[in-house]
Parts: C-alpha cells; structure tokens; sequence
C-alpha cells in the first residue's frame, strides 16, 4: 500500500513523516517495514542519484562504511538508475557545507544538484547499531528530487535479529539468493557475521525502491 498524496521536502516534519510511514507500503507478514514511495513519481526515470554516506548516530563508527558500500551495492542491483557514492570528506560535498541528514532550502538542493551533478540525493542515519548480544541496525533514509524538491521515497526501520519475524526473512533471504544446500549455513553466518547481516538489510531497502508500472 502506498500514500495517495506526494510531499515537498520543506513541508516534511518529523510528525508528518511519521504519518507517511504509518500510511505507506510494507512486507507481507506481521511486521511491516515502514517506508513510503511518491505515487506521483517514476523511479527509474530520475537518472543519476549520489547515495551521500550516511551520519552515524551509533557507538560504532566502522558500520558507516559497510552500510554505505552495502546499500550502494543492492541499489545499483535494482538497475532504476545511475548511482554515485559521496563521501563526507569528498572535497565536493565538503564544499556545499551541509549537515547530511538536514531539512534543506531550494537553493541548498539546486547547490547539490550542481555540485555533484546528479538528479537525485539520498541522504540519512544509521539511527542504532549493536553488534551483541544480537545483531541491531536502524536507519533512516530520504530520497529527493534536487529539481523540485519533492521526497521520491523515505524508510525508517529498525532491523533485530532477536525478532522471529527478522529471522523469517533471512531465511526467505537466503532461499532466493544462495544456492539449494547451503541455507542453514549461511542463515547462521547472517545472524553471526556483521557485514553478512548489513548485506541482508541492504537487500530489504533496495526492495522498496519500486518503479512505477
């Protein structure tokens, strides 16, 4: 399911926001991911998108790049568009002197859109990460359009590997990525290896990112 009504960024509070994810798409099962697609909004016809590496509000700063490499990685799979990367120390990026996660003006996003020459930006947080005593990781994430400020597509999730429903789908996950044979062995790396759950989590993001049909 999806909202019925597109956004402009500058128009986008916190409280608005969650009222986007409580109205919009979601997983089958009983636990949804909350994450909203513009209706209004053709994906695959954006053209070029800089994933700008996320802040991280974590106690773990080594996740930031995984995450990073990760979500580029399982985005450019879906093939809706050309995908840059963008670090925070990029000498360009550096430039614009933009907090990543921030509510940014017309002229901020036209600065963006000259700069990184790109339509596109998504930007964001790594809100929780937790190695133990089980595998955690929360993001945030906003994709908008630097032409006309509208958000194209928006997630907010927190993935727990102590969740039944979390297991369920690694291992639909795994049965639709590894090879028959080898599923309970690559299911417990998941749940016992970072980077492999990092991977997974990036997989799920990526399926959010619908073209319009």
């Amino acid at each position: 399911m999806r909202t019925t009504s597109s956004l402009r960024l500058y128009r986008l509070t916190p409280a608005l926001l969650s009222a986007v994810f409580v109205l919009s798409g979601c997983w089958g099962g009983t636990e949804p991911t909350r994450y909203y697609v513009n209706p209004s909004a053709d994906l695959s016809a954006i053209g070029r998108v800089a994933i700008v590496e996320l802040n991280n509000e974590s106690a773990y700063p080594q996740i930031g790049p995984d995450v990073m490499e990760s979500l580029y990685q399982a985005v450019q799979k879906k093939q809706l568009f050309g995908l840059i990367r963008v670090k925070k120390t990029d000498p360009a990026w550096r430039s614009l002197q933009l907090e990543v996660d921030a509510k940014y003006s017309l002229e901020q996003l036209s600065a963006i859109h000259r700069t990184l020459k790109c339509n596109a930006v998504v930007i964001g947080t790594i809100t929780e990460y937790q190695p133990y005593p089980h595998l955690t990781l929360g993001l945030r994430l906003r994709l908008i359009n630097l032409d006309s400020a509208e958000l194209l597509w928006a997630l907010e999730q927190v993935w727990d590997t102590s969740d039944k429903t979390i297991d369920k789908r690694i291992r639909d996950y795994f049965n639709a990525q590894i090879r028959p044979g080898y599923e309970p062995l690559r299911q417990e790396l998941v749940i016992l290896s970072s980077l492999k759950f990092v991977k997974f989590v990036a997989y799920e993001v990526a399926e959010t990112l619908e073209p319009i049909n």
